[in-house]
């Protein structure tokens, strides 16, 4: 299967449910599985910056990776959040899910350190040296104060064949063609904005890796499919009905609108490990105004 192949469509960057005494919620987890397994998602990506992963123990992560693998069953790729800002932890965390079964990896850029670019060759490449399986680097200068450059993600794209993909988050459709045109169409860009899914799509991204579809994994679906299938009118008319939906996943920090629309529903408890907290009364009600006007 080709890099194309197997990252095409929509990745769910999956939440962490926990319970009251703030342990994993395991039968609310299953249940987001099912929903995203029944809805068509492509990509699993359990341990990632929506799950909660800086707060969870090494145990619990890998814990979480080898469960998401073997309620995959062969029905999703599993791409297990493995990165830190200790390269050593990094590569660690990366054997233990290549282990575990994960098909790959995804690698945030180190944050607070913010490396510069040949410190981020050195980092990705020290994990690429340690496992056999795909990566797929992570630019979200938004949390990490660092982006990976075009051309630093060609460099390890050349250098390194297990490096395959980039989860572009920095909020500009325009990196899709820089980095198409310095690491080449081979190399796999994936959409880490749910609200500009569209607009990446048309520019080259094979996919989206999603918050969103979390909480609307069937709608989500239903665009990248509107897209790929050449129903350009349906595409457009789910993005604009999805964008204002997306932007509220981030109308405070998240996970914690999408967990509160989830808990809503009564798929799991509305519990996020501190420093994160719920959703304030304001911005509850923004989300539940949103909700009752949202695509079904």
């Amino acid at each position: 299967m080709t890099n194309q192949t197997r990252f095409d469509g929509v990745f769910t960057a999956l939440v962490t449910p926990f319970k009251t005494d703030g342990t994993i919620d395991w039968a609310a987890y299953d249940r987001l599985l099912d929903r995203q397994l029944e809805a068509g998602i492509r990509g699993l990506v359990p341990v990632g910056t929506t799950g909660e992963a800086a707060t969870l123990t090494p145990e619990e992560q890998l814990t979480l990776i080898a469960h998401t693998v073997k309620r995959a069953k062969g029905l999703a790729y599993v791409l297990a959040g493995t990165g830190t800002n200790v390269t050593s932890s990094s590569v660690a965390a990366s054997r233990r899910a290549e282990d575990a079964g994960a098909d790959g990896v995804l690698l945030i850029t180190p944050y607070y350190n913010k490396p510069s670019q040949e410190g981020l060759i050195a980092h990705f490449s020290a994990v690429a040296d340690a496992v056999g399986c795909d990566i797929m680097l992570y630019s979200v200068p938004g949390r990490a104060g660092v982006s990976i450059t075009s051309q630093t993600a060609a460099a390890l794209a050349q250098a390194k064949s297990n490096i395959v993909a980039i989860k572009e988050a920095g909020g500009d459709p325009a990196r899709v063609t820089a980095l198409r045109a310095s690491a080449g169409p081979g190399f796999v860009v994936h959409c880490g904005d749910d609200g500009l899914a569209l607009p990446f799509y048309a520019l080259g991204a094979r996919g989206l890796t999603s918050v969103l579809s979390n909480w609307r994994p069937a709608e989500c679906v239903a665009l990248y499919r509107a897209w790929s299938e050449g129903r350009l009118e349906d595409a457009l008319s789910l993005h604009e009905q999805l964008v204002p939906l997306a932007e509220a996943m981030f109308i405070e920090s998240s996970p914690a609108p999408v967990k509160h629309m989830l808990a809503q529903e009564g798929m799991m408890e509305e519990i996020l490990r501190l420093p994160l907290v719920p959703v304030s009364a304001q911005g509850a009600t923004t989300l539940g105004r949103l909700s009752a006007n949202a695509v079904r």
